[in-house]
């Protein structure tokens, strides 16, 4: 019998532990879920070989003694708690998964880790994860053939299904609300377009768009974000002209967006002190100039530069935000936590909404012949409901595959690493093809 511990069960586990269920008998596996709270999780006690236990990931002794009994962890908590179990992993000698980015702290430890003949597979989720393993699979046949690419693009997107867009904005909260609220914040977007480096600032990365085409799907627009540049070795693209990574969204929800960015409704590097009770007009009248007759709808009008015949006019009163009725329940708050909590009223998932996630890669070649090509490679996967989400299909289930993979002895990499190499990402995009996870390319 093989144990796996899931730290964290939140939104995105509820694919990665009924894989592991399904397979828990044929493969000999124990479950050990836990999390902070376990009230959600007790539907899972009907299995006969699932356990769940709460658990404090700050107390060294109870989460070593968790991973004592295992035989492999699976991380699902936030990215600042990894390295606190990764340590405890490399003490007591047990292989560790997670889906986020590979942090200098986790990569500090690879000799260590390869000394002790481990694993930590991390950027096994969705993105990162299913997009380096697509890409890196038409990277490695390309390149197989001595072709020279010289432009990658490469865009991810959380969105709502189309049988469930029924709001203006064409959005609703398909992952955690705040990253959505503070995405692009931190740094610019850093990219290199025709050998050109390019650096996109946070006030002006929604307006810095593209429109793409995905099949079936309709036009969507896109726009840089993160830090792509750091991307090419790791794809073995070094000499690489276009290298640009970044998100997908609706037609328009950029231009709409960016109003909050003009507005400063996204900061959150400040506290507004008396946030508790608060008017969401009152709110809004805040990043507002004071002027003596003008209404706050006027303001707001001259501010972004709209009317009311505009698409923006509609989205800015649909969410309610020139209400005086409703008021803001949080003190101390930041900008953008009250966002955030706006936001959440009108974009929050019914229960039988249904998701979507669409993956686009545009590459292009010179073969032997010096003929330059296109090959675009897309993927859409729909959820079937608010708890089975196409955003828990696609992060959960390369984590479950991966964790048997290891678990089989079917990889012999060791030390920190993703999915980058054939010998997992192989294996994995075959069994997500299973699951309606498959790449079309054109």
């Amino acid at each position: 019998m093989r144990n796996i511990l899931i730290i964290g069960a939140g939104k995105s586990s509820p694919y990665l532990i009924k894989y592991l269920i399904e397979h828990s008998q044929k493969q000999e596996l124990n479950l050990h879920i836990t999390d902070v709270k376990i009230d959600h999780l007790t539907h899972y006690r009907k299995h006969k070989r699932c356990s769940i236990s709460p658990i404090n990931i700050l107390n060294e002794k109870e989460r070593e003694q968790y991973i004592l009994e295992s035989d492999i962890v699976i991380s699902m908590l936030p990215a600042r708690f990894h390295i606190i179990l990764a340590k405890s992993c490399l003490k007591l000698g047990r292989n560790l998964l997670t889906a986020s980015y590979v942090s200098d702290e986790m990569k500090s430890l690879s000799a260590e880790i390869k000394d002790k003949n481990l694993i930590f597979l991390n950027e096994i989720g969705l993105d990162p994860g299913i997009d380096h393993m697509s890409a890196k699979k038409i990277i490695d046949e390309l390149q197989n053939e001595s072709y020279n690419i010289n432009s990658f693009k490469s865009y991810t997107g959380g969105l709502i299904a189309p049988e469930s867009d029924n709001n203006s904005w064409n959005y609703k909260f398909t992952w955690n609300p705040r990253n959505v609220v503070l995405a692009g914040q931190g740094s610019p977007a850093k990219y290199i377009e025709n050998k050109k480096y390019k650096y996109i600032p946070y006030n002006r990365l929604f307006e810095n768009t593209e429109r793409i085409q995905i099949n079936n799907f309709g036009d969507f627009d896109v726009y840089p974000n993160r830090d792509s540049l750091k991307y090419r070795e790791m794809y073995g693209l070094n000499e690489i002209d276009t290298m640009i990574r970044g998100t997908i969204r609706k037609v328009n929800f950029p231009r709409a967006w960016n109003m909050f960015v003009k507005l400063g409704l996204t900061d959150d590097s400040f506290k507004i002190s008396n946030s508790f009770e608060m008017s969401y007009r009152e709110f809004l009248n805040c990043f507002l100039p004071f002027h003596n007759s003008s209404s706050i709808e006027e303001k707001t009008k001259y501010v972004l530069e709209i009317n009311e015949q505009d698409d923006e006019w509609l989205k800015l009163n649909e969410i309610g935000i020139f209400s005086s009725a409703k008021k803001i329940p949080l003190k101390n708050a930041s900008p953008a936590q009250i966002l955030e909590h706006i936001l959440k009223e009108s974009w929050s998932l019914e229960k039988e909404d249904k998701d979507m996630i669409v993956m686009y890669h545009e590459f292009k070649y010179v073969d032997k012949l010096n003929i330059e090509n296109n090959i675009i490679s897309t993927m859409a996967c729909i959820g079937e409901d608010s708890t089975y989400t196409a955003m828990a299909k696609t992060v959960g289930l390369p984590l479950a595959i991966s964790c048997l993979l290891i678990l089989n002895q079917k990889i012999s990499l060791r030390g920190v690493q993703t999915p980058i190499h054939k010998e997992i990402y192989n294996p994995v995009l075959k069994e997500l093809e299973k699951f309606d996870i498959n790449f079309k390319e054109f």
